[in-house]
Parts: C-alpha cells; sequence; structure tokens
C-alpha cells in the first residue's frame, strides 16, 4: 500500500509526476457532433482546430465519483487537487469520492483541495504537495501548509479568443466577439472566488503580455516560480519569459503546452500563467 498519493483532474495539464504516486482524472469537451476526453492521448491540436470552426453549442463534463475513486488507488493518504468548483462541478464529485473512500478505509484519509484556478496554478500546488511530501511532512502539516500557499499564488490568462467561452456559456456572445477584432486580447485573472475575471483590453500580442508583467508585479511577482501553458503560441510564451526575467532576472519559470480542457478554455493563441507572489 503506498503512503502517499498525489491526484488532480486534467485541468492541472498533468499526466505524469515524478517522484510520487500520481493519477490524473480526465475531463470531456463534448460537442453536439463528438466528445473529447483529455486523458493525455487526445490530439489536442485536431481539437483545437475543428472547435475553431464549430458553430454550435460546446460544454465540458468532469470527472465523477467513480473516476476519482478509481484514481485514488491504495493510499493511505491521498491529496486531490481540482480545478476551481466555479467552473466545474469536479470538487464536488471529489468531495463524495472522498467520503466513500473513508468510509471504506477508515483508517486513511483524502484532502481535497479546490484550486479556484485551474492549469498552471494547480501544477504549483501539486509541486508544493510533492515538495512537503517529500521532506517528510505528515498528512495534517502538508494539508495546513499547502492552503496557506494558495494564498501565494495566482493565475494571469491571454486569450485572443472567447469563441469558446461564448459557446459553453461563460461569457456573452457580444463580449466574445469583440475579443480578436483589431488585434484585441484579453488578459485576466482566476478571482477570489475561482470565475475567470477580464482586466484588461489590449490591441496587439506585446501589449498584452505586457500588461500580464504588470499585473505580476503588482500582485507582487517575486524571485519564485513562474508556469506559463500556452496553447500553440510558443513566441508569446518566451516573450514573455524574457519580459519577466529582465525584472525578476531569479524566476524559475517553465513553459510548455495546455492540454485539452485548458486548449478549450485558452483556444488557439491564449496563455495561462500561474506565479508565485508575495
Amino acid at each position: 500500500m503506498e503512503l502517499f498519493r498525489i491526484v488532480t483532474d486534467s485541468s492541472s495539464d498533468l499526466f505524469e509526476f515524478d517522484a510520487v504516486p500520481f493519477a490524473t482524472a480526465p475531463l470531456k469537451i463534448i460537442t453536439a457532433e463528438r466528445e473529447y476526453v483529455d486523458d493525455g492521448t487526445l490530439d489536442v491540436r485536431n481539437m483545437v482546430e475543428t472547435l475553431s470552426e464549430y458553430k454550435g453549442k460546446s460544454s465540458t463534463s468532469c470527472p465523477n465519483p467513480e473516476d476519482w475513486l478509481g484514481r485514488f488507488g491504495e493510499a493511505q493518504f491521498v491529496f486531490c487537487v481540482t480545478i476551481t468548483g466555479t467552473l466545474s462541478g469536479s470538487y464536488n464529485a471529489a468531495l463524495v469520492a472522498k467520503e466513500l473512500y473513508e468510509e471504506q478505509h477508515p483508517d486513511r484519509r483524502v484532502f481535497v483541495l479546490n484550486s479556484l484556478s485551474a492549469g498552471p496554478e494547480l501544477k504549483l500546488m501539486i509541486e508544493k504537495i510533492r515538495e512537503l511530501i517529500l521532506a517528510g511532512e505528515n498528512f495534517d502539516a502538508i494539508c495546513e501548509a499547502v492552503q496557506a500557499y494558495t494564498k501565494q499564488t495566482g493565475l494571469l490568462f491571454m486569450l485572443e479568443s472567447m469563441k469558446n467561452l461564448a459557446n459553453n456559456g461563460r461569457v456573452h456572445s457580444v463580449v466574445a466577439k469583440a475579443v480578436g477584432l483589431l488585434g484585441i486580447r484579453i488578459v485576466g485573472q482566476a478571482s477570489a472566488v475561482g470565475d475567470l475575471q477580464p482586466l484588461d483590453k489590449c490591441r496587439g500580442q506585446e501589449k498584452a503580455i505586457a500588461a500580464i508583467v504588470h499585473r505580476m508585479k503588482k500582485a507582487g511577482l517575486k524571485n519564485g516560480k513562474v508556469r506559463i501553458a500556452h496553447c500553440f503560441n510558443e513566441s508569446a510564451a518566451m516573450r514573455l519569459k524574457e519580459m519577466i526575467l529582465a525584472d525578476v532576472k531569479d524566476a524559475q519559470i517553465e513553459i510548455y503546452e495546455c492540454q485539452g480542457l485548458c486548449s478549450f478554455y485558452a483556444e488557439k493563441g491564449g496563455m495561462l500563467v500561474g506565479f508565485e507572489k508575495r
């Protein structure tokens, strides 16, 4: 039996994670024409290109309690990190799975963390849990420390399109149509209650990237971790890295591609940025 295990949903963009037992429960992207399972084998580019032409409604589906239970394995202590409960039922399903697991195994415990975020901010939280496990901390100490850590992280995003958000009912179609016209990008954040909060309308990518750096510095960017997930826009991610390092020389920056769920929300050209702050 494993002592510790970290479990997340696919909004984290993580399907492999070294040094500790780990598992991912996939979310799904659903249209009238087909279903996309975000399980690490999804052809994300094909999905993004197909959805860019799709005219109908789209939605997402979260893991159900049985999906979560199957990923808890046989661990004594499970740490479960979910996408924001404001955008998905994943958190509530994980809570049901926790109750079932602890009923079936009274000597085991599950901690479910509502990240109030998505993508790279989840990655930071999962990395912190691993760090605490490897440092030899006990279950209660890890739960307390990671909850405190969530107050020291943030998520910003840049969107070139809000078509999927409109099709999914997350934003008004009139607002979505304005994005992308005349090169307009939206810069926003995951709010304190876990919804997507637009902050700036920027004409052109360079101004949008500068706005992200400004917002990071305003939030208290420090010499810590920055995780940049992009949807087929590596040049923008590299430019953002360059601008961050010009101000914060010791920032620990990683760049990677969004997987299915995050690509659905970010759309082609979009970026999600998780960072540590004061």
